[in-house]
């Protein structure tokens, strides 16, 4: 079975941040971090080369697959802000209605701005979804 490619690692999470060459987008990635800190508790820690993860579960699928992941993340993408971890929880359709000006891919939300978003609904996302993860896989 393959290994997991996206591992923590030691590379510097503040180093990351500084790298993003758009200043606008240096900044919401710093206010994000700072977001998903104080939802989770959890100081950031890099996950491979370009994910700022916070926590971290180990799953098992039924196919035999597992292995370990963050609890929430996010990376500065070309186009946009990827917000990794945001899964369904009761009432999670009523917060993404609220948050602001948003994609919605396959397992990830992407923003183009951190302000196009409210800042609290977010929070109330990532704690929803964090407490959902651990009911889930313990």
């Amino acid at each position: 079975m393959a290994e997991n490619k996206t591992k923590p690692t030691e590379a510097s999470v503040k180093s990351y941040l500084s790298a993003i060459d758009d200043a606008d987008r240096r900044k919401d990635c710093e206010a994000l971090a700072r977001l998903m800190t104080k939802a989770t508790k959890q100081k950031p820690k890099m996950w491979g080369t370009g994910i700022v993860g916070f926590g971290s579960y180990h799953y098992k699928y039924e196919s035999g697959r597992e292995g370990d992941s963050c609890l929430v993340g996010f990376s500065s993408r070309k186009g946009d802000i990827s917000i990794y971890g945001l899964v369904n929880f009761p009432g999670q359709d009523k917060l993404f209605a609220k948050l602001g000006k948003h994609k919605m891919g396959k397992g990830c939300l992407y923003v183009r701005r951190f302000d196009d978003l409210d800042s609290r609904i977010l929070e109330q996302l990532i704690v929803g979804s964090v407490a959902e993860r651990k009911r889930h896989y313990g």
